[in-house]
């Protein structure tokens, strides 16, 4: 029942979604790494519904796996899944949260891109397009900001504009 009502809350959408959970990506991209073997990646879920969902594996045809992994310290470890909170973000930053992809088919360079298709518990699987960044790139610090969905727009705008130099 509440599902009906949620979904007839959502005024009916063409996307193709199966759930109730509106979710989007931004903010997306991966330092180029220094070895041929692995990559990290990071990028901010937004949370657009009262629903939350979990991120629960990702792919990319560039790397043999792709893992979710979880930094506490200096401590690196797996995570089954990463909540995505109901009207909120889940924010993969450096020295927190991010994809690891693991035996790498290739190094990846600066300026190419990366297709990841990320998956959830509710939602239908997201595809985005990772940029490969310099690899001191760091983020405007926005991207961290866990309380205003404008933040990682304005984040992804700084991102795109200010990368002008190698």
């Amino acid at each position: 029942m509440a599902a009906g009502l949620a979904l007839a809350g959502c005024g009916g959408s063409a996307d193709g979604a199966n759930s109730d959970v509106d979710l989007s990506v931004r903010s997306a991209y991966i330092p180029q790494p220094v070895t041929d073997a692995m990559a990290a990646g990071y990028l901010v879920v937004v949370n657009k519904s009262d629903s939350s969902d979990d991120l629960v594996s990702a792919t990319s045809d560039i790397a043999e796996d792709v893992t979710i992994h979880e930094t506490s310290g200096q401590t690196m470890k797996r995570a089954d899944r990463l909540e995505v909170p109901a009207n909120g973000q889940l924010v993969l930053k450096t020295g927190g949260t991010h994809l690891m992809f693991e035996k790498l088919k290739r190094k990846l360079k600066e300026g190419e891109t990366v297709s990841v298709e990320l998956r959830f518990t509710k939602t239908d699987p997201i595809k985005v397009e990772m940029p490969v960044k310099s690899a001191t790139y760091q983020p405007t610090s926005s991207m961290s900001s866990s309380s205003s969905m404008s933040s990682a727009s304005s984040a992804s705008a700084a991102i795109s504009s200010s990368v002008s130099h190698h």
